[in-house]
């Protein structure tokens, strides 16, 4: 298939739903491989797969859990085993958690700090353990969040993990960039996913968020993964170390309400 990404292999981490889907699709119609990564939606993965292979694309399905170290590595060999290697690696899956600070407990901080950070970071040093075995370049694009900067009171373990995710992108930029590595942050605002179904079904909530927007609406999944799409492009090749806020005005006029 031709395309911005034909003949690269692209990995994506919670590619059974919401953003990730968006990404697989995407990164499929512009030629590349796709891994779809599900934890527990084996449906959902198998149709998207259908769906790319019908379209003449190339995808596999591949079922792991990024809180675990192990299910990380086996994710990014499964692609190796299959494709022959892997060019990009998009760590998307994500949970958030939401409860007053005095009430948060470790068994919930640890679910969310183990995928949101703790994945990403052992699924980008399997990745790049194979790059530099092979002495391939490679990208890595990170699905942040606005609160990587941005405070999002009654989640705070969500807001340290995603900070910690900033930081982790910016000291890989220096340590991997001279191995022709690169990595970048996504941080979306309101997106319209499954997840915020709740949210565009209560006007008492929506109104104020949608007040708070400069752009007036909810982003969508497209847009995410059009952003997705260029940074794992040859036209993002100079661009490392980065977050690139996709929120429609929302971090600049943010009021908590």
């Amino acid at each position: 298939m031709s395309g911005r990404l034909a003949g690269k292999v692209a990995i994506v981490t919670g590619g059974s739903s919401g953003i990730g889907t968006g990404v697989v699709e995407h990164y499929a119609a512009e030629g590349a491989s796709v891994v779809i990564n599900y934890r527990g939606d084996e449906k959902s993965a198998d149709e998207i797969k259908s769906k790319i292979e019908g379209n003449g694309g190339k995808a596999i399905c591949v079922q792991a859990d990024v809180a675990k170290v192990a299910d990380c590595q086996a994710l990014v060999d499964t692609a190796w085993n299959a494709f022959g290697k892997a060019d990009i690696l998009v760590n998307n899956a994500g949970v958030e958690k939401g409860s007053e600070f005095v009430d948060v407990s470790e068994a919930d901080y640890d679910m969310v700090l183990d995928v949101n950070l703790k994945g990403p970071f052992f699924t980008t040093q399997a990745f790049v353990k194979r790059l530099l075995t092979a002495n391939l370049p490679g990208r890595v694009i990170n699905m942040s969040s606005v609160h990587e900067d941005m405070v999002f009171p009654h989640f705070a373990s969500y807001c340290a993990s995603k900070g910690g995710l900033r930081m982790l992108t910016r000291d890989l930029a220096v340590e991997l960039g001279p191995k022709n590595i690169t990595i970048n942050n996504i941080a979306p605002g309101a997106i319209i996913t499954p997840i915020n179904t709740g949210l565009l079904n209560d006007k008492a909530k929506l109104d104020p968020l949608l007040r708070n927007i400069p752009l007036g609406r909810m982003g969508t999944v497209d847009d995410v993964a059009g952003l997705a799409t260029f940074l794992a492009s040859d036209e993002a090749a100079y661009i490392t170390g980065s977050t690139f806020i996709i929120d429609g005005g929302l971090i600049r006029n943010y009021h908590e309400q």
